[in-house]
């Protein structure tokens, strides 16, 4: 059953990073990022679904005592079943840290757990075939069953706090600034209204720049273009606007 929520999932990470790929339309002027992280979402869901019915059906089979067959060929499968899960889900955390992708990354996370979980089952079956010992199965199940409700909710969590954009960490944040900081031009005066969020694998940073009395407009926007320019490096491409502003006498270097 887990398994075959597996290849659901699979199927909608597919789908949605090559939608997330698409460039911006009429429709969708911010891109289709997001989308990455509905897929994100939707697979937690159905983690939490697939775990519903193996407690369901290990509850059913505790109270009814039901028998257990052909350990041998289920011992094998669910052994290279681990074995595969642990080798894709390696790859694809790999992949995730190089596209920032969290599709990805909650397909590597799910593909992980099913990795230690089979490996728990693995360990029950044969306990059951040395004991002879069949509550061992059903048991186990549930043991496995609320393994998967920890990473449903988790990868639920992580891609809800983007939907409903959550500001970037504070050691990003931090970058932004220190971007600033260290960029020595006397005309930069300041800034403020730093507003951060991320969608799929892309960052967006929205700030006013503000610019020394005398600052010409040419100036402004060159200075404005390699701050730009300066974050996107440091924080892997990110999509920065930044407004344009004259300073107040009060203003300062620091950001607020």
């Amino acid at each position: 059953m887990h398994s075959g929520i597996d290849l659901i999932a699979s199927v909608i990470a597919f789908v949605s990073v090559r939608k997330a790929d698409e460039p911006a339309d009429a429709d969708h002027p911010y891109g289709h990022a997001k989308i990455e992280n509905l897929a994100a979402a939707i697979e937690g869901m159905l983690i939490l679904v697939g775990a519903g019915i193996i407690v369901y059906e290990s509850v059913r089979r505790l109270v009814d005592a039901a028998e257990v067959h052909s350990l041998g060929v289920g011992i094998a499968v669910i052994g290279f079943s681990a074995v595969a899960n642990l080798a894709v889900s390696t790859y694809l955390y790999r992949q995730a840290e190089l596209t920032e992708s969290p599709a990805v990354e909650g397909d590597a996370a799910h593909l992980r757990t099913d990795a230690a979980t089979s490996a728990g089952v693995l360990v029950a079956l044969v306990l059951v075939e040395v004991t002879g010992v069949t509550w061992l199965d059903p048991a186990t199940a549930l043991v496995v069953a609320v393994a998967i409700v920890f990473a449903g909710v988790r990868i639920l969590s992580r891609s809800s706090r983007v939907l409903v954009d959550e500001a970037l960490p504070e050691a990003e944040l931090g970058t932004v600034r220190e971007a600033f900081e260290q960029h020595g031009a006397p005309e930069l005066a300041g800034f403020h209204k730093l507003r951060a969020r991320r969608a799929g694998s892309r960052r967006y940073i929205d700030m006013h720049v503000q610019f020394a009395e005398g600052t010409t407009l040419t100036r402004a926007h060159e200075l404005a273009h390699e701050l730009q320019r300066d974050i996107g490096r440091r924080l892997r491409g990110a999509d920065v606007l930044i407004h344009l502003e004259p300073s107040e006498p009060s203003e300062s270097r620091r950001g607020r």
